[in-house]
């Protein structure tokens, strides 16, 4: 908990406006503070309960995964401008009948408490278990599940005949994205501590003057 508080404490001079919009948010409001090391001690209890490293380097990859999917909803309405009822909408289908302001502000206060939390979980996978998997490995993670969800949100979103038949790609590839999302989660974890590169981050970096494509599949190990 000293480490993540300490990593939130520098984030706020971060030069990333993004990291400083979370970190701001929980500094200045001590309830606000409350609340988010409350949530991160009950993740990082999760981790420190096992005894080996191995085993918490796991624990820490799955809350990773964790994390970076609750974020998700706040960050597709953020780059997409969800406004209006197509918001209402969305929200809906994960919140339910909830009403639509307590909506707002729990999917907001989650997400910063969220982000918090991911900052400080690279920040332990670097800094004490010298783990690459939380590193270029849950990047391209990170960027997948949105693809994925990005996709998913769409077509539940599509309501106009023209919309629609926009969505008619991402409805036929949203089973192929969930597999690519799920085979990366599988070969993350199982990633040795003694792995240092990722097949798929390796592939997909520059080469001369050409740029390898995203691959869809391909999701070895070693």
């Amino acid at each position: 908990m000293e480490e993540s508080e300490s990593r939130v404490e520098m984030t706020a001079s971060s030069l990333a406006p993004a990291d400083v919009f979370v970190a701001e948010r929980i500094l200045v409001r001590p309830s606000e503070f409350t609340r988010w090391e409350v949530h991160h001690d009950r993740l990082m209890r999760g981790v420190s309960a096992h005894g080996r490293l191995p085993q918490q380097m796991i624990a820490l990859r799955t809350t990773a995964f964790s994390l970076v999917h609750r974020r998700a909803l706040f960050e597709y309405l953020r780059h997409r401008h969800v406004t209006g009822e197509k918001r209402r909408k969305l929200l809906a289908v994960f919140y339910g009948c909830t009403d639509y302001t307590s909506a707002v502000l729990a999917e907001h206060g989650s997400y910063v408490r969220c982000s918090s939390s991911y900052l400080c979980t690279q920040h332990l996978a670097e800094h004490l278990m010298r783990d690459p998997a939380l590193d270029e490995p849950l990047a391209l993670y990170e960027e997948w599940y949105a693809e994925y969800f990005r996709a998913f949100c769409d077509v539940e979103l599509a309501e106009t005949e023209e919309e629609m038949q926009a969505c008619i790609a991402q409805e036929s590839l949203k089973p192929l994205l969930k597999h690519r999302v799920t085979e990366a989660r599988k070969a993350i974890l199982a990633m040795p501590p003694t792995q240092r590169e990722w097949r798929e981050v390796r592939i997909r970096q520059p080469t001369g003057d050409t740029q390898v494509l995203k691959a869809l599949s391909l999701f070895e190990t070693n």
